[in-house]
């Protein structure tokens, strides 16, 4: 174990539940008390990446972190990025350098075993420099079925000795189960480590809530220590590819659009299924001026002024999908 320093850490009960959001937000909040805090996630899988000022290359989202943090981003900050390349495969980038090619064996991959010792040295390095580390979870820890190779929930939990915190989204539906659920599926020494349950993204009327909240402190004898409301179009990178199922598609965003020099320009990204750092739009679409949507269907593109063809990690898959989804003779100039 390393030798103690102040760490919590952000679980959640599902992958998009706003771990990273709450980190940052946490991190901001501490920075500003005067705190020397820092993110960590130690392992990440994520198309979207972001560099270090040394030329290295982290998670978005932990960059994203370092800056509520006021910290500048680090290569220690997210050890361990997976950049999916197949359905089982990854690219592994160690410390900011890419270090191999994972295939074949499904992820979380075995090669996280290889380099923990790495991870924890990162940890170490990172510690050493801040008062608080505010480490970040990936999906669940109540992933049973990886959990011999999973270095970025539990296993680094208790390598960090750090206190956590669950956080439920009450926005997709079954709160409760799921904070339950993932409770009970954990091991009785990770459960230990668990000091209160966050609901996330709760809208309307917090009384009606009181009653269920109640019965879950009594339940699984945690605090709920946190109540967070929806708060929509944040305008943060994401760096989850669910994300991408709440971006805007044409027949949203297009559908009543005022016709006449007025309007705004169409701008249509094609919506390729594994698209690589999707997050470098956002920036365009919140421009006034500009009406950006995410196309899936080649009828789409007629409404379309100008198209944008994205990154991918996996060409040739998604140059078929295309091939799959035919073509329209209307549709305008790509870039």
């Amino acid at each position: 174990m390393i030798t103690r320093k102040n760490a919590l850490m952000i679980l959640g009960t599902a992958s998009h539940v706003g771990k990273s959001i709450l980190t940052a937000g946490l991190g901001r909040i501490f920075a500003d008390e005067g705190y020397r805090v820092a993110p960590f996630k130690a392992q990440n899988m994520s198309l979207n990446s972001a560099a270090t000022p040394d030329g290295g290359e982290i998670g978005r989202a932990q960059a994203l972190q370092a800056e509520a943090c006021r910290a500048i981003p680090r290569v220690e900050m997210n050890p361990v990025l997976l950049k999916p390349s197949t359905d089982t495969g990854a690219q592994v980038i160690l410390l900011g350098k890419i270090w191999g090619q994972v295939d074949g064996l499904g992820l979380p991959h075995p090669a996280g075993g290889t380099t923990f010792p790495e991870v924890l040295d990162a940890y170490k390095r990172l510690a050493k420099d801040h008062d608080l580390i505010l480490l970040e979870g990936a999906g669940s820890p109540a992933e049973i079925n990886l959990r011999e190779h999973d270095i970025v929930n539990m296993r680094m939990a208790h390598a960090a000795d750090a206190a956590c915190l669950l956080v439920g989204d009450i926005d997709r539906g079954g709160v409760f189960a799921s904070l339950f659920g993932t409770l009970e599926l954990l091991e009785s020494e990770d459960r230990a480590r668990i000091r209160g349950f966050v609901i996330n993204k709760f809208r309307g009327d917090e009384s009606l809530l009181r009653p269920g909240v109640t019965a879950m402190e009594d339940r699984l004898d945690l605090p709920c220590v946190g109540i967070i409301p929806y708060l929509p179009d944040l305008g943060l990178d994401e760096e989850d590819g669910v994300a991408l199922e709440d971006r805007a598609s044409a027949a949203r965003r297009w559908k009543n659009l005022e016709p006449g020099p007025a309007r705004p320009i169409r701008i249509g990204v094609i919506a390729l299924p594994h698209m690589a750092n999707f997050t470098d739009f956002d920036a365009l679409a919140l421009e006034p001026s500009v009406s950006l949507a995410f196309l899936e269907h080649p009828e789409e593109m007629a409404a379309a002024d100008l198209l944008l063809l994205p990154g991918s990690k996996q060409t040739l898959d998604d140059l078929q999908w295309l091939d799959r989804r035919g073509s329209c003779p209307e549709a305008p100039p790509a870039l």
